[in-house]
């Protein structure tokens, strides 16, 4: 009897054995088709989320770009726009200056008109200063607005006064009582005219 219970107790310790390791066979087999489920569902997906973070980036990358193009344009315009208010600055300035000294030029005119001796030395002196005077506007660009002779132009003439003569041609200049100049194309001083009808 106690050879029975032995071969009993074999037969049973035998088959816990196998179930034991038909159980961890099992479980093997489980994780291993768990892992390679796992690794087939982790590489798909994977794949997406690089491909839109690859997109993301060149998206982010392309707004980046556009926004730098855009502001290099921006700076681009900043410096010509300061460069033209500049000169435009620069040349209102002149031309308020050069304003301010146009009736000392007229006065100069005035002064060797009223002195009928030519060869006196006032006269000389006068006439030297009108001179240089005359010299330093064309230099800065100053010029006398033609007149007597041209026809009328209301851009650049002003016509206080307008005579009847056959003589000359209609709408022409035939007197100046003051001299008009222009600096840059900008009219400083109106021509004052007479203008035949």
């Amino acid at each position: 009897m106690a050879d029975k219970k032995e071969k009993e107790n074999l037969k049973n310790k035998g088959k816990a054995e196998e179930n034991a390791e038909n159980t961890q066979n099992a479980e093997k087999t489980e994780n291993t088709q768990n892992i390679e489920n796992a690794e087939s569902k982790n590489n798909e997906p994977a794949a997406e989320p690089e491909k839109n973070e690859l997109e993301k980036a060149k998206e982010e990358n392309a707004a980046l770009n556009d926004k730098y193009l855009r502001l290099c344009a921006e700076y681009d315009n900043f410096k010509k726009r300061t460069v033209r208010e500049k000169e435009a600055i620069y040349i209102d300035a002149a031309a308020d200056a050069i304003k301010e000294l146009l009736p000392v030029m007229d006065n100069l005119a005035r002064a060797m008109d009223s002195i009928s001796d030519k060869d006196n030395d006032v006269y000389k002196g006068i006439e030297m200063v009108y001179k240089q005077t005359e010299d330093i506007f064309k230099k800065l660009g100053v010029c006398e607005t033609k007149a007597v002779g041209e026809e009328f132009n209301p851009e650049l003439h002003n016509a206080v006064m307008h005579i009847e003569d056959e003589n000359v041609t209609e709408n022409t200049v035939v007197e100046e009582f003051q001299k008009g100049y222009t600096y840059k194309d900008k009219v400083l001083r109106y021509s004052m005219v007479k203008v035949a009808n």
